[in-house]
């Protein structure tokens, strides 16, 4: 990633760990903010002091496309009510004590993955990324967050570019959720896109996700090209 590299997140982080147990580390921000590939350099990061450190992602805990069919909010996935909550929580209440179960998330099928789920000891670190991080119920279980910021047309331009990545590939993988829109051509693709990121992930940053930049511990700014261009520090003791 150009730009900073993270050794000043580290160190803002390190200011922020708990005395003792595992430190849990939220990495949250809009659709498509490159909340997975920061999350993992991170931890990889992190994991160069020796430390066991481990990344798991909030979109294994999204309900079953099956489940939000039956509830009828496949088309709201993303936002909160598509979240098994209370799982989420008791993963992250379990993971500080015992060996803890976390399902899986295929970007490729769309939907839970039982052949990602990993169970996990508790780790010096764990960094969890993903949308649903914000606490609804009780006291939040993460003890440092971090919010990826950036402008709303980079937002655009990187969703759309991963939406027509998956779509590329899905030419030679019928089991890609992608491959529905096979059909269509290169700038119809496009035009999707645009207009589910309007539709769908624009309206989810602008009434679920950008909250949590106020109650961020840490807010990374990130430039076009996805280099970290600043890191802001908030007051310690911010999160409900």
């Amino acid at each position: 990633m150009a730009g900073m590299d993270l050794s000043e997140v580290a160190e803002r982080l390190a200011a922020r760990r708990p005395a003792s147990g595992t430190y849990i580390i939220g990495v949250t921000g809009a659709v498509a903010a490159g909340k997975s590939v920061f999350a993992a350099d991170l931890a990889e990061h992190l994991a160069g002091a020796g430390e066991r450190v481990e990344l798991v992602c909030t979109d294994g805990f999204l309900f079953s496309n099956a489940r939000l069919t039956e509830l009828d909010i496949l088309n709201q996935k993303g936002f909160p009510p598509s979240y098994d909550h209370a799982a989420l929580r008791a993963a992250l209440e379990s993971v500080r004590r015992a060996p803890t179960a976390f399902p899986g998330y295929s970007h490729v099928t769309y939907d839970i993955d039982p052949a990602l789920a990993r169970t996990l000891d508790p780790p010096a670190i764990l960094v969890i990324e993903g949308l649903n991080l914000i606490p609804t119920h009780g006291p939040s279980l993460i003890d440092c967050l971090i919010y990826l910021d950036a402008e709303e047309a980079d937002l655009e331009a990187w969703y759309v570019a991963r939406f027509l990545g998956l779509w590329e590939a899905a030419e030679h993988d019928p089991a890609s959720f992608y491959a529905r829109f096979r059909h269509m051509s290169r700038p119809e693709t496009e035009g999707l896109a645009k207009m589910v990121w309007e539709k769908v992930n624009l309206k989810n940053l602008h009434d679920h996700i950008a909250p949590a930049r106020d109650q961020a511990d840490l807010v990374v700014r990130k430039g076009p090209g996805h280099e970290i261009v600043a890191v802001e520090a908030r007051a310690q003791n911010t999160l409900p």
